[in-house]
């Protein structure tokens, strides 16, 4: 099961399974757009605030975010608004 959110598993198999000379127009724009918004979510989301089928499954369809901190939280302490502002 996928994590709130993100794309579900049926739909992106779905969307592998079926030949692109079989898809229409619109779904060739629908599934690079669900594509994109998944890896985007995938990205933001943290690999510790990810079950473990959402793991399973982002390393499977090559979305595996392999930095432990999300893009916000890296941004974030970047600037010194995180947990890792470089203060001991």
């Amino acid at each position: 099961m996928s994590d709130q959110g993100r794309q579900s598993f049926t739909d992106k198999a779905g969307a592998a399974l079926k030949p692109d000379s079989q898809k229409t127009t619109t779904e060739h724009i629908g599934d690079k757009l669900k594509g994109t918004g998944d890896s985007v979510a995938s990205t933001f989301q943290p690999e510790s605030q990810k079950s473990t089928g959402q793991q399973a499954g982002d390393t499977l369809s090559g979305n595996k975010n392999d930095n432990q901190d999300s893009l916000l939280g890296k941004a974030k302490n970047a600037v010194g608004l995180g947990n890792n502002s470089g203060t001991n």
